[in-house]
């Protein structure tokens, strides 16, 4: 891999020596300074720098075959995306990718294979975990690029004991300017057992400049490995919680129930309390991805897929819910299959994180009093 590909581009450059977002800022509006940059301009970029490694696997956007025969909504879609982008410091120090080469984990490269994903999709919305270089890449470029930033990181993050490392990694939320109005925003640190942990999320309420409702955007990664199952369970019951009081009827954000999209690394299976506690909860939540099965109920067979010294994980963890009565799943990026992702799995040259990269477009459903 050419050290060519280093080097920083015009666009890339440009967004990356702003140094109103070098540091933290808490100010929303400050955004409204930077000069963006055209996408299709940073992307040619992206492909450059990456010239030399492999393409990532080719992936379509389809639309579910339960939702073929249903009537067309007029209300425009808006394209939300979820994606564990592996913490650099994780990747090249604490993870042990046995099958990846270290070099493949360089952010020289790695860092326009992420941004090269996002911009090919052009998401309204970007929810992502274990975000460790926040504010010196992606609140820049974001920005760049039109969207709004907000990042939360862990209160005691593992990147942290990792020499060299660029700060704690979190969680981060993204959304386009253009498409919405931000209303307000909840930073959580989930508890378990009424004791807090370690674990964040970011909910954010936002107004659809298109049609004037309300969305509720939330982004979150709950703990790890195997073993804590109820520990998961109970972080998702208090997220849960928080919720129905962030999004209940006269909360401040509109005379009813606001919808919900809430994206995260569970770290759970399908299997786990923690799943059950979602797809049973009075907020009225399904998850996007079963709808790729042909009944409409089963989870992909993966989301994540690596090889430690511990051996193989093929594993669903990652999950897009959405409220089900008053949102629908218009269409969603397919999984990728075992050949295209190749015998040294997740993360490789070609692919830059462990973690699959979801994304669906949604749209809002009918009112019944905007039927009349």
């Amino acid at each position: 891999m050419g050290s060519s590909s280093s080097r920083l581009f015009g666009s890339m450059a440009q967004a990356l020596s702003s140094s109103s977002l070098a540091q933290p800022n808490p100010d929303p509006d400050q955004d409204q300074d930077i000069v963006e940059v055209e996408p299709e301009q940073l992307l040619r970029e992206c492909e450059e720098a990456l010239r030399r490694r492999p393409a990532r696997p080719q992936r379509d956007l389809v639309r579910p075959k339960l939702l073929a025969l249903c009537s067309h909504q007029h209300n425009p879609s808006i394209r939300v995306l979820q994606w564990n982008i592996l913490a650099q410091a994780l990747g090249e120090g604490k993870d042990s990718f046995i099958r990846c080469p270290l070099e493949a984990l360089s952010w020289h490269e790695r860092k326009y294979q992420i941004l090269e994903e996002i911009l090919t999709y052009r998401p309204d919305i970007v929810c992502l975990q274990e975000v460790d270089h926040y504010y010196d890449t992606f609140q820049p470029v974001m920005a760049s690029l039109g969207y709004h930033g907000n990042f939360l990181p862990k209160p005691w993050s593992p990147c942290l004991d990792v020499e060299h490392n660029n700060g704690p990694d979190g969680c981060a939320l993204f959304y386009r300017r253009s498409r919405f109005h931000l209303h307000s925003t909840a930073h959580l640190r989930l508890s378990a057992m009424m004791l807090p942990t370690n674990q964040v999320a970011i909910a954010q309420t936002l107004r659809c400049l298109a049609t004037g409702r309300q969305l509720c955007v939330v982004v979150t990664h709950l703990k790890a490995r195997s073993g804590w199952e109820r520990l998961r369970s109970a972080q998702g019951a208090d997220l849960l919680q928080s919720l129905q009081g962030i999004t209940a009827p006269g909360s401040g954000a509109g005379p009813g129930q606001v919808p919900l999209v809430v994206c995260g690394d569970f770290n759970a299976e399908p299997s786990e309390d923690v799943y059950r506690r979602f797809s049973s909860s009075p907020l009225g939540l399904s998850s996007a991805y079963k709808l790729l099965s042909g009944d409409g109920q089963t989870e992909p067979a993966y989301t994540s897929w690596k090889i430690r010294p511990s051996g193989e994980s093929c594993s669903t963890l990652d999950y897009i819910w959405y409220s089900e009565r008053a949102l629908r799943v218009e269409a969603l990026l397919d999984i990728p299959t075992e050949q295209q992702i190749g015998p040294d799995r997740l993360p490789s040259y070609h692919y830059p994180s462990d973690h699959l990269a979801l994304l669906c477009d949604i749209s809002f459903r009918e009112e019944p009093h905007r039927l009349l």
